[in-house]
């Protein structure tokens, strides 16, 4: 399933008016991050589409993000920051292990992102946005 325009949109837009009068430092670097990862998938989802040309460099620097990111989720979210405009779920600190094993989920599926043509990328990208939203489906908002 190819993402709709909606939901990338939301992907970027979200991100950015959840932001806005976070008081929490490690809550605003937990969304920071996901955000990161938002604007990386939406930069991958859009060549998947062909909405943006195939860009070899481009996709590499964003499937990096991607991992990057991904791997900080068990360390920004040990601590057990609350926000007003967080939407993380408390069930994250009670499944702990589930959490983090959908974090390293996620960098496995982007590690594993074929970006060697448009279809092999949009095939991948359906494994990411299955990982995304396994986590997302559970313990966020």
């Amino acid at each position: 399933m190819r993402p709709t325009p909606l939901i990338a949109a939301l992907l970027i837009a979200t991100p950015l008016l959840a932001h806005d009068g976070v008081k929490d430092p490690q809550v605003m670097a937990r969304m920071d991050s996901m955000a990161a990862i938002g604007a990386a998938t939406k930069t991958l989802g859009d060549m998947a589409k062909g909405t943006t040309t195939l860009h070899q460099a481009k996709a590499r620097m964003a499937r990096d993000t991607i991992v990057t990111q991904s791997g900080k989720i068990s360390m920004l979210f040990e601590a057990e920051a609350t926000d007003p405009k967080s939407e993380a779920l408390p069930n994250i600190w009670t499944d702990w292990e589930d959490f983090t094993a959908k974090g390293d989920a996620l960098k496995a599926t982007a590690n594993a992102l074929d970006f060697t043509d448009q279809a092999a990328l949009a095939a991948s990208m359906r494994s990411l946005g299955g990982s995304c939203g396994a986590c997302h489906k559970v313990y966020r908002k």
